[in-house]
Formats: structure tokens, C-alpha cells, sequence
């Protein structure tokens, strides 16, 4: 069966989230939002490119920070309503700086800071 990203469950905005993950090591590293267009255009061109829901504009990662995802696989839900995204991922995921947007724990009830930005 050919993919066809408007078959996708959207929610009200016309977006679904997607969960990014090192192709190599399996560490999740961010979650953003695609519409339709922007997951043509992450399997059109093997950049991922996302949709900023602040600038209400297409976001190809890396384009200003050189921190660039390459597209390994793109996989789709069992309800269509999510993505995840296995990449190739060039220096740091987050806009922190550091290589994974979750870098804060709870742990006994206290946020623990576990990634330090990268150099």
C-alpha cells in the first residue's frame, strides 16, 4: 500500500506530534508537530522538516543552527496519529544546546538535571 500522509489522523490544527530518535542508539531526543506537507517534504528531501506551531511556518531542523537530522526511517502509529522519526542527528537536538530535549528527571519527587549542554 503506497503512503499517502493525508490519510494521517491530524488533529484540529491539521498537525500530528512527532517523536525523534537517534537511528543508532534508540535515544529519543525531541518531540515536535508535522502537517501533511512537511512530512512530504522530510520524505521528499531526507531532511526532516517540521512545522513550528510559533512561527505557523515549515522548520527544516538544523537549517539555521547546522544541527541537522537526517531521515533514516519514518514510521506511523497503529492509530495514525503519531510519527516517529529515527535520524541521523548532528550535534545537539535541543535548542538548549544539549543533545536531547528531555534532559530534566523527576526523581523522588525533584527535578534533576541529567544532560549538560554540549560544548
Amino acid at each position: 500500500m503506497r503512503f499517502d500522509p493525508d490519510h494521517l489522523k491530524f488533529n484540529e490544527a491539521g498537525l500530528v506530534p512527532v517523536v525523534a530518535q537517534e537511528a543508532a542508539t534508540g535515544e529519543v531526543l525531541m518531540l515536535a508537530w508535522m502537517n501533511a506537507e512537511a512530512v512530504r517534504r522530510t520524505l521528499a528531501t531526507g531532511r526532516v522538516t517540521y512545522w513550528s506551531r510559533s512561527r505557523a511556518d515549515f522548520w527544516v531542523k538544523g537549517e539555521t543552527s547546522g544541527h541537522v537530522q537526517k531521515l533514516v526511517d519514518l514510521r506511523v502509529d497503529c492509530d495514525r496519529d503519531t510519527l516517529l522519526v529515527l535520524v541521523e542527528q548532528e550535534g545537539p537536538a535541543c535548542h538548549t544546546n544539549r543533545r536531547s530535549c528531555f534532559f530534566t528527571a523527576v526523581r523522588t519527587g525533584e527535578e534533576v538535571v541529567i544532560l549538560e549542554p554540549m560544548e
